[in-house]
């Protein structure tokens, strides 16, 4: 069976036209060491892959592939140092090594280090993963006559990041021998899929078969549970990350951060951070975005504050995080003077940005503030800001500055239900029923159905998912045996269902 590659020869390789090098991007040592090669005879092997690689390192693949050609043409023959360099350029830059890549292997297949070099087989499996090429991938894969834990990691690695899981699995339960590494790549790859439940079942697998977890598996876990909201197994986490003394990485101590407060535990986030002997950014970051959406604006300005006094200048993300604070304590003015000092720190208002700025305006009831700043965006706006907007109208009961709003609405996507509800719902409040009878009607010719809202909790560190309605949970019974108990103190102490926005359905 052959492998479909580019066809090379021993003088000349394709490749893409040379990219533009900017100053920033020049390395100094290279061009010393480029000079000696361009002013000398020949160079030895070892010099020509070391100016290859380097080139490679920082995305300068077409400038590699001449000096490869360049190799040749002198009479250095390449070895499995010089493809591995050449492959794993192509691998941490895809949109490059798409071109570049069939050709090299071409190359590499013609003097046989394809599948009898195992570095080098793995280094091509795992640019073709990278590149999106799965099918080709595999039958690498299969091409090799020795595999190692890295070459199986790699293809279990590019099956994980184009969303073949079972794929993924299957390989993973074939591997004959495996590592923490492995279980990390499966449990890395749900979580960056969005599939954190997934990852934690993983997790867990991987504890009931003995596989101690490094760190990095821990950081993934992590930002598995930050997602999922479930704080039991994030305090069995930080108790296993003390009891292996992993705390002292920065990495862990910030996505303890971001765990803690993602679940709410406020306390237990800033104690992270206080014990964290140097902080970077993130560390930063985690603990202002942290504060500010849980209602410590306040602090949360405290320590964009603090960070600037000890010599650490603000990202994008930090006057995210300060703008969100201003939001919800309702600081107008310092929310309006924090997005002007951006250009200041030549930062480039983001719409996540202009989102904050919009929220901090609906807050305020200044709704004609918010829509000349969606007006004035250099961008259309996103579903977050047409969400304030509405969620601003609907507090204000302001019908008509939300049917202004409806070719926004329509621009970003009119199937999208919740921009259709909230609409709907506006209608309904003000007593607009025959408004909230059309929104409906168009609504139903568009094919657009309500989706239920989701529920997640934590019990005993079980995860468990329920909607509105929802009866298929084991003890469902005992929910709604309490949950009429509930209804029927809250109806003697005068309270009552809010039934205008559910009349409207």
């Amino acid at each position: 069976m052959s492998i479909l590659a580019s066809t090379a020869t021993t003088t000349s390789i394709q490749h893409p036209s040379p990219l533009p090098r900017s100053s920033t991007q020049y390395d100094d040592s290279y061009g010393r060491h480029n000079f000696s090669l361009k002013n000398s005879s020949h160079g030895s092997t070892a010099s020509w892959t070391w100016s290859i690689s380097l080139c490679c390192k920082n995305g300068r693949l077409s400038e590699a592939v001449s000096l490869f050609t360049r190799m040749r043409e002198y009479g250095a023959e390449p070895n499995h140092v010089s493809f591995v360099g050449l492959f794993s350029g192509c691998a941490r830059f895809p949109s490059q090594g798409v071109l570049l890549g069939p050709s090299l292997h071409g190359y590499a297949r013609k003097i046989g280090l394809d599948h009898g070099d195992v570095m080098v087989g793995t280094a091509i499996v795992d640019m073709y993963s990278k590149i999106g090429e799965l099918g080709l991938a595999r039958l690498c894969f299969d091409h090799m006559h020795l595999k190692n834990k890295v070459t199986w990691n790699a293809l279990i690695n590019g099956c994980m990041r184009w969303g073949e899981f079972d794929k993924a699995i299957k390989l993973f339960d074939e591997m004959p021998e495996r590592d923490a590494v492995s279980w990390t790549v499966l449990i890395d790859g749900f979580v960056k899929n969005g599939m954190f439940q997934e990852a934690v079942l993983w997790f867990r697998q991987m504890q009931f078969m003995g596989q101690l977890p490094d760190f990095v598996t821990i950081i993934s876990v992590l930002s598995a549970v930050a997602n999922l909201g479930t704080l039991g197994l994030g305090l069995w986490l930080h108790r296993y990350i003390i009891s292996r003394r992993l705390g002292v990485s920065v990495r862990i101590s910030n996505s303890l951060i971001d765990m803690y407060c993602r679940c709410g535990y406020i306390d237990f986030a800033c104690q992270v951070f206080r014990k964290i002997p140097k902080r970077n950014i993130v560390s930063w970051n985690s603990i202002i975005v942290g504060l500010a959406c849980n209602g410590h604006s306040i602090e949360a300005l405290q320590h964009f504050l603090m960070m600037q006094s000890q010599g650490l200048k603000p990202d994008s993300v930090t006057f995210t995080g300060a703008l969100t604070a201003c939001s919800h304590a309702g600081l107008v003015e310092k929310g309006q003077m924090l997005f002007d000092s951006m250009k200041d720190y030549n930062i480039l208002p983001r719409i996540e940005h202009f989102g904050c700025l919009v929220d901090l305006y609906c807050r305020a009831g200044r709704l004609k503030e918010a829509m000349m700043m969606v007006n004035s965006m250099p961008m259309k706006p996103n579903e977050v800001i047409l969400g304030s907007l509405l969620s601003a109208c609907r507090a204000c009961e302001d019908i008509n500055f939300a049917e202004n709003l409806i070719d926004h609405i329509h621009d970003l996507d009119h199937r999208r239900s919740n921009f259709n509800v909230l609409l709907s719902n506006i209608y309904a409040a003000n007593g607009s029923w025959l408004g909230a009878a059309d929104m409906r009607k168009k609504m139903k010719a568009h094919g657009v159905q309500k989706k239920p809202g989701i529920s997640v909790i934590e019990v005993n560190g079980r995860i468990h998912e329920f909607f509105a309605g929802d009866k298929s949970q084991v003890d469902s019974d005992n929910v709604y045996l309490i949950l009429n108990h509930l209804s029927s103190e809250l109806k003697q102490y005068g309270h009552s269902w809010e039934t205008d926005f559910l009349d409207a359905w």
